[in-house]
């Protein structure tokens, strides 16, 4: 680190604690990169939790002139989220809203991702303007740095005609907060220069007929090149031009420390349509065609777009069956009444009567067939990304054409791309509004090829931004990518506002420098992302990062992005070391040694590997398949271990119910408190061998009710057929997990019974017959060792699972129900497929309910849908089983994985709380919580502060038989 960094570290101290200064050469690389195809490394990674400590930070930032840059996701793709000086990263807080208006507006802060935006809105049938591909996981602070669109929100919906206040923090460490009457005086009395020098501006642009005419031009299309000029033509008030500039400004201007919405209708019923056009000439007359219609959104995919997804699951099948040329467009309608939306479909077929298509034009409401569209739209950047050649770069190209010159401007878009040598380019857009993106992979290691690109970029921006006067940037932002050609779109005097903006903010260009503006010409060719072959799982990925909003680890230590990130800067520095031309330096030798050290912890110990981050990613990458890989190779000395422990598995769950019966005693004699005390001191003085005990460490699980059930004349082991006598039940097999077997109810719930009791009884009052698999005791379905990367005791235990289960449900006759859900996914992946597999979620839900009385329970009951449940894609049903057993059902927002982890909880415990923090807050009001993996619930019971238990005890409280 160098000096002046140094300096402000040691004065951050006394307002941010060490833990919050970053300066490790792993988190400075992992926080540091963003989606972009840059690669900058902060010398320092500073986390504020509140504008109180960031106003701090930025005048210490200030007082030693050293340029800071703001994040908050790292989704944008231009680079503006980069530097090698000070990143100020939002990481916890900073997610306080407020619902205002009925609905009718939001005040939000930038660490809230825009999704959960939506979600809060919802009940109000509202929702903010800006729709961005990446809503999911972009925050609101990026949203607006940005001026982010998306799909539907056109030009109308954007942030900065959605803007209702704002409060933000300038260079000097000035608040202003627009909604605040007391806040604006005082800011007009000790910034008089800034707003008079805005409003000067907006005078000698206002009378400057031709540049007014260019800046009004510019903002009827999508355009976020540079600055916001029409703040100047738009507003003559001083403060209303400052706050306006604030958006899209990425960061350059100030930082926006919250912002209030108008918010806008979300039209309850969707309806969408592939229409197929034999060539693009025409797909681009249908848009025009389109634009007079009642229609939410209008995407454009060209023939490459549609063939890198046409082999995704439920894709229409006639996509593979397209001549060359042929495009098609993603026709979104939206009402509030089937009657509406069917108007609205009338009227896109009028529209494109006369204009062929190659398919009957059809609309689907289907929720799941929606939704499908949408998701395969918005993952097409990184689906193309991903089937890249390895070690090459994906660069996604956001320009906007006058629509009315879409159809000629795609055309000379698409040759200037194939002269150029780039022949697999792919187009797809918000055709609406002539904003188009152009995608295409890029490598910038061999000789020549960064040439190629710049002759490439160099032409694109006189042909957009100078022949047809369109935009470079429509809606990702100028960042680094496009700043060496703002000057060549906007024009001289555009360009000279631009920096005489820039000044009256920023006069020390401390703010995020070199983004949006820059008298570097070749910016844009500099500081390129290496991304060299790591491991053939992750090889795909383009780091988008929309899989970090779901990882139970992101506020402790790495999300999938970033472990994959350190992976790759791993195995370039090793291939260094290997090569026999270059080699490694020293320094680079050293420097290898650290990211190995803490990559352990980091990457590898924290990591739940919970497969939730495929569920998000558009192609599927899951980082714990990597993570799991690596603990193959750095446990290999306990594979005999392993082999030992699944061979004699049932002693091995003897042994743990037995350390549990001790635990007890030792519970009651020291009681909650003591025996937190004593289980911390005794996991921290071990080093971490020994699982950190806490009071919400269950009771040992009378593991003899199956043989009593057994011996009570049930069915044990082979399932034999009795279906020719009269009045036989349905059967079930029921497999308990070997966590159902260990854990037995917890010390302080008033359920006594174990999850086996429980689904026993349960199973009874439906009227079914239960078997029992022989040697039960013995069963694991190998989880346990998959997870620790001992693959070869995990199949081994799968493979003797199948074995059992086949006999005991006559080959797959009879339903499996197992109790643990993520014990149900690993059966599923892995076992034979003639047995039906039953998720206790999937099972009470479809089976269950069917067979039983229901009179719900008059009380509020917290649900946590683990994650398993939702990579089956249980978790809709799991919330309807519990409505339909309880008056209220709260599910906690932004929960996914608790981060237990099967014994994570034990030997990783900073992981669990981490995961579930703030989950006691949510779940206040409720007596009870439930979910459907016992070892998640010990996790919960503890962070949440009620017990936990499975939802078959909810269902079992809300039933009776059926007489």
């Amino acid at each position: 680190m160098k000096a002046p960094y140094r300096e402000l570290r040691e004065a951050l101290r006394d307002v941010l604690p060490a833990e919050r200064l970053i300066h490790d050469p792993l988190r400075l690389l992992a926080y540091g990169s963003d989606a972009s195809f840059y690669r900058l490394i902060p010398q320092i990674v500073v986390r504020p939790l509140d504008e109180r400590e960031l106003v701090e930070v930025l005048r210490e930032c200030h007082a030693r002139r050293l340029p800071v840059t703001f994040r908050a996701a790292g989704t944008s793709l231009s680079g503006q989220a980069l530097t090698d000086s000070v990143l100020i990263q939002l990481n916890q807080g900073w997610r306080d809203y407020q619902v205002l208006d009925e609905g009718r507006a939001i005040r939000l802060q930038p660490g809230v991702i825009g999704a959960r935006a939506n979600q809060l809105l919802a009940p109000y049938g509202r929702k903010i303007g800006p729709d961005p591909a990446s809503i999911n996981s972009c925050m609101i602070g990026g949203i607006a740095a940005n001026n982010a669109s998306g799909m539907c929100c056109g030009t109308a919906q954007n942030s900065y005609r959605t803007l209702r206040d704002i409060r933000l923090v300038l260079a000097d460490g000035a608040v202003l907060d627009t909604a605040d009457p007391d806040s604006v005086a005082a800011f007009r009395r000790s910034h008089a220069s800034l707003i008079d020098g805005l409003e000067r501006l907006s005078v000698n642009t206002r009378t400057d007929v031709e540049l007014a005419k260019r800046i009004r031009h510019k903002y009827r299309l999508k355009n976020t090149t540079g600055y916001a000029l029409n703040s100047l033509v738009d507003f003559r008030d001083g403060l209303d031009i400052l706050t306006h500039l604030m958006i899209g400004s990425e960061g350059t201007l100030g930082f926006i420390s919250s912002i209030t919405y108008e918010t806008v209708p979300d039209e309850p019923i969707k309806a969408a349509a592939l229409a197929f056009f034999p060539d693009m000439a025409t797909t681009c007359r249908a848009t025009i065609a389109l634009k007079q219609t009642p229609v939410s959104a209008v995407e454009l995919m060209d023939r490459a777009a549609l063939r890198s997804v046409q082999d995704q699951p439920g894709m229409p099948e006639v996509l593979r069956t397209l001549p060359e040329g042929a495009a098609a467009l993603l026709i979104d309608v939206r009402g509030d009444d089937a009657a509406m939306i069917e108007a609205r479909e009338v009227r896109v077929h009028e529209a494109l009567e006369g204009i062929r298509c190659l398919e009957p034009l059809s609309f689907t409401r289907d929720a799941n067939q929606y939704a499908l569209y949408w998701k395969i739209r918005k993952g097409l950047f990184p689906a193309v990304g991903a089937v890249r050649e390895t070690g090459t770069t994906v660069v996604i190209e956001d320009v906007a054409f006058p629509i009315e010159r879409l159809d000629e401007g795609v055309l000379a878009l698409t040759e200037t791309f194939h002269r150029h040598g780039y022949q697999d380019v792919i187009l797809f857009g918000h055709a609406l509004e002539g904003n188009l993106h152009f995608v295409f992979p890029q490598g910038f290691e061999r000789d020549g090829e960064v040439e190629r690109y710049q002759a490439l970029m160099d032409e694109v921006a006189q042909l957009v931004g100078v022949e047809y006067g369109g935009s470079l940037k429509a809606e990702h932002g100028t960042g680094r990518n496009m700043a060496p050609y703002v000057e060549l779109e906007w024009g001289a005097d555009a360009y000279a506002l631009m920096w005489q903006i820039k000044a009256l903010f920023d006069p020390d260009n401390l703010l995020n420098p070199e983004v949006i503006l820059s008298r570097n010409k070749t910016l844009h060719l500099e500081n390129l992302k290496p991304l060299p072959a790591a491991a053939p799982v992750i090889d795909k990925c383009i780091e988008c990062g929309f899989c970090e909003s779901v990882c139970p680890s992101k506020n402790l230590t790495l999300t999938p992005r970033q472990r994959i990130v350190v992976r790759r800067e791993i195995a370039r520095l090793e291939a260094l070391g290997d090569s026999q031309s270059e080699g490694a330096s020293a320094e680079e030798s050293e420097r290898l040694k650290r990211l190995c050290q803490d990559y352990a912890y980091q990457g590898i110990e924290t990591c739940a590997a919970d497969g939730l981050c495929a569920t998000q990613c558009p192609v599927g990458i899951n980082t714990g398949d990597l993570v799991r890989d690596l603990r193959h190779e750095r446990n290999t000395g306990q594979a005999a271990m392993a082999h030992r422990l699944g061979r004699h598995f049932s002693g091995t769950t003897r042994l743990a119910r037995g350390a549990l019966n001790v635990a007890s005693l030792g519970h009651a004699v020291l009681g909650d408190r003591g025996t937190e005390k004593v289980g911390r001191a005794l996991h921290q003085g071990s080093g971490g061998r020994l699982p950190q005990w806490s009071p919400t460490t269950p009771k040992a699980a009378p593991v003899k009710v199956l043989k009593a059930f057994s011996s009570a004349g049930n069915s044990r082991g082979s399932g034999k057929d009795d279906g020719h006598r009269k009045g036989a039940r349905d059967k079930v097999v029921y497999l308990p997990s070997c966590a159902t077997r260990v854990f037995g109810a917890g010390h302080h719930d008033p359920e006594s019974r174990s999850d086996m009791e429980l689904t026993l009884a349960l199973l009874e009052k439906a009227g079914f017959e239960v078997v029992i698999p022989a040697i039960s005791g013995h069963l694991c379905c190998g989880m346990a060792f998959q997870s620790k990367g001992q693959y070869a005791e995990a199949d081994h235990k799968a493979r003797e699972l199948n074995r059992e289960l086949l006999a005991a449900s006559q080959n797959g006759r009879y339903p499996v129900l197992s109790d643990t859900s993520p014990c149900t996914l690993r059966m599923q992946e892995t076992l034979d497929e003639r047995l039906m597999l039953q998720e206790p979620v999937a099972f009470a839900h479809d089976h269950l309910l069917p067979r039983l009385a229901l009179t719900p329970v008059d009380e509020s009951v917290a649900l946590h849908v683990t994650c398993s449940s939702t990579r089956m894609g249980l978790a809709d049903k799991f919330v309807a089983l519990a409505r339909a057993c309880a008056r209220e059902v709260v599910v906690p927002a932004e929960i996914t994985c608790c981060g237990f982890a099967g014994d994570k909880g034990f030997t990783t415990p900073e992981l669990n709380a981490s995961a579930l923090d703030g989950l006691a807050e949510q779940v206040a009001g409720c007596r009870v919580g439930y979910s459907n993996s016992r070892t998640c619930e010990i996790g919960l019971s503890q962070h949440g502060g009620i017990p936990y238990r499975s939802i078959l005890s909810l269902l079992d409280r809300a039933s009776s038989a059926v007489p």
